[in-house]
């Protein structure tokens, strides 16, 4: 869109006022609090707040404390999509008898993490933006049930391990595919579709400054490396997020209009899944050689993604 504000710079964020506020019980290395700040931050309209059942909730939330500085509701894990969108057709009801009075717009926002989206919270989301509300759902996506013991979800990725899907001498973790939230979402006609990650902090903010302007659902998937499930030292957060998308596992790209894919960030030097998955406890079983096929077949899945995102990019469908 041609009327997108300007990005705003390192200097700008460090200066702003903050909305989502330190001291909040999120495990050291966690990517949530990172990818919500840097959300927040990207705009200076009104913000309202839904946030589904979950680590982000649990850990910002613990009565009488709290680091929402703005509108915020906690909702079910179910349904943070269908808060949101009954809020939001509230405050038009209320915007029709003229009330609230505010100089600056107000935005809908609402978080979930996998397990509260890609499954049990699906139902609510698909419905809010099959109906079209004007508000943009994240997913906070650490690819597990991490809040209630690191189960696996329909984000788990093949081959991890989990409590639900423990690797062993016979099995080698996850069996299923990733869903493939994304292109789900595009197919339902939301206006705007994202995949983003932490690590790159411009792409994601220049796209949730995208989202803030488009006129009906959004839905963004972040990447979201969580060191106690994903079993590796909370130091490196950044460092996963940079091999996930640098190994193209998960790629930056954008969906607008239901068809138009634009490949947001294209890596220099393409990292392979092997190295994704050296850096990670979960995936260690892998590098057996009775499981070694799964790393082979995986890489393979990851190319062809790759190119087909490249090959709709280059022919603009």
């Amino acid at each position: 869109m041609s009327d997108i504000k300007q990005i705003k710079n390192l200097k700008d964020f460090s200066t702003s006022v903050e909305r989502f506020q330190g001291g909040h019980r999120l495990c050291p290395g966690c990517s949530h609090s990172i990818i919500v700040r840097e959300m927040l931050n990207a705009t200076d309209d009104n913000i309202c707040v839904s946030t589904a059942t979950g680590c982000l909730e649990v850990c910002t939330a613990i009565y009488p404390y709290t680091s929402w500085d703005l509108s915020w509701i906690h909702i079910g894990f179910e349904n943070a999509a269908a808060a949101i969108s009954g809020t939001e057709a509230m405050y038009k009801a209320l915007q029709k008898k003229g009330r609230p009075h505010s100089d600056k717009p107000t935005k809908f926002v609402a978080f979930g993490g996998d397990g509260g989206t890609y499954d049990i919270g699906f139902q609510s989301l698909s419905g809010a933006v099959e109906r079209g509300h004007d508000f943009i759902y994240v997913c906070l996506d650490n690819e597990g049930y991490m809040n209630t013991g690191g189960q696996r979800s329909s984000s788990t990725p093949i081959g991890g391990a989990t409590t639900t899907s423990p690797a062993g001498k016979v099995s080698y973790g996850e069996k299923r595919l990733k869903k493939d939230m994304v292109q789900i979402m595009a197919a339902h006609g939301c206006e705007f579709v994202a995949q983003v990650a932490p690590s790159k902090w411009k792409d994601l903010v220049k796209k949730t400054q995208r989202a803030y302007q488009a006129s009906g659902p959004v839905y963004i998937n972040a990447v979201s490396p969580c060191p106690t499930e994903w079993k590796f030292a909370p130091e490196k957060s950044m460092e996963i997020c940079d091999l996930a998308v640098d190994s193209c596992v998960f790629p930056l790209y954008q969906i607008e209009d239901g068809h138009k894919v634009t490949v947001t960030y294209k890596p220099k030097v393409k990292k392979t899944v092997e190295e994704y998955c050296a850096a990670q406890g979960r995936f260690k079983h892998l590098f057996r050689p009775e499981f070694s096929h799964v790393i082979e077949d995986w890489q393979k899945r990851v190319d062809a993604t790759w190119e087909y995102l490249l090959k709709r990019e280059e022919a603009g469908i």
